[in-house]
């Protein structure tokens, strides 16, 4: 349910109305926009079947609502959340870029590839420290040692980190070391992972899952933001569908519906949508022009060579091209990179 206050409702009515949700075992999430108050009520659905507040002083109204995720709605919050991330807003006017290589395998082939995209102008630099990997024989990355890589690499450059976590005994660890965690698609039902990512404040990154429907997708966030944490951040990296000439079929439609159904920002990774590096600038494009709030993009200073990923990441050359072309279209969006 969500409780929406008169535009003329006073604090003292608004504070009577939290006042008999917490007398009534629930909890209240306050969403103040530039016409009125809203009030998330949230709890036990049979207490809230009972609760009865539309005739207290300053309700205008409440209305019942029927998905399941409600901080993540826009019906909650109506007002866009831009997630602050070491200084950066992302869901803001200027669009996210996170650049780097699938995973980091030396110090000096990330601090070559940092260079590159802080060059081309990303504000993020990616790698993957802990890789969950299809086969057990694959790279499985430099665990922390990637990690203080990530750090020592991206401070030098003047970059924020967005690593990827795997296990919730992992969370401290990579907390130290990331501005971002990036909650991959194997993990995006991962409910113990996510609960105990709510309960931290750092920023959450949360991948859709290779054959997640939206709704499922929106409530992994749900629980994410049930346990406090508000800074999440979805990221559509495509779906499995019986189309095999991509590794994935991007599905650029989900940035509108995210955008409909929820207050948070959007990000996009054409890399892992397609896994052909030739698809990656279009359909970068494509996202943008769809009003994601940010890409997410693998560039390898030499692909040929890559550990992991190489048919999908960008050259620095290539990289810097799209750029350019995303200026272009950020432009006709309100945006900027």
């Amino acid at each position: 349910m969500i409780i929406v206050m008169s535009p003329k409702a006073t604090q003292e009515n608004i504070d009577r109305v939290i006042d008999r949700l917490k007398d009534s075992g629930l909890r209240a999430h306050l969403s103040t926009g530039e016409d009125c108050t809203i009030i998330g009520v949230i709890g036990d659905r049979k207490k809230i079947a009972g609760l009865e507040v539309s005739m207290m002083e300053g309700v205008e109204k409440t209305v019942r609502i029927t998905e399941k995720y409600k901080l993540v709605s826009r019906n909650f919050h109506p007002e866009n959340t831009i997630v602050d991330v070491a200084g950066f807003p992302i869901g803001g006017e200027e669009l996210a870029i996170m650049a780097g290589p699938c995973s980091v395998e030396s110090e000096e082939q990330l601090m070559e590839a940092a260079k590159a995209v802080k060059a081309g102008g990303a504000q993020f630099l990616r790698g993957g420290a802990f890789k969950p990997r299809t086969s057990p024989y694959d790279f499985q990355g430099l665990a922390v040692d990637g990690l203080k890589m990530l750090r020592r690499v991206a401070d030098t450059v003047g970059l924020r980190v967005v690593t990827e976590i795997v296990d919730k005994e992992d969370i401290e660890a990579v907390g130290k070391y990331a501005d971002i965690y990036q909650v991959g698609a194997r993990n995006m039902q991962n409910f113990q992972l996510l609960k105990a990512l709510g309960k931290t404040r750092k920023p959450v990154m949360l991948k859709r899952g290779l054959s997640a429907t939206i709704s499922e997708w929106l409530n992994a966030a749900e629980y994410i933001m049930a346990g406090g944490n508000e800074n999440v951040i979805f990221c559509e990296r495509g779906i499995r569908t019986y189309e095999t000439f991509t590794r994935n079929t991007l599905d650029i439609s989900a940035v509108a519906a995210v955008k409909e159904l929820s207050h948070l920002p959007i990000i996009v990774d054409p890399s892992h949508g397609t896994g052909r590096w030739q698809m990656v600038q279009p359909m970068a494009r494509a996202a943008v022009a769809a009003s994601c709030d940010g890409l997410i993009i693998e560039v390898h200073p030499h692909p040929e060579v890559a550990l992991s990923d190489g048919d999908q990441s960008l050259t620095p050359k290539n990289f810097n091209a799209l750029m350019e072309e995303l200026k272009k279209i950020a432009v006709v969006m309100g945006r900027r990179v």
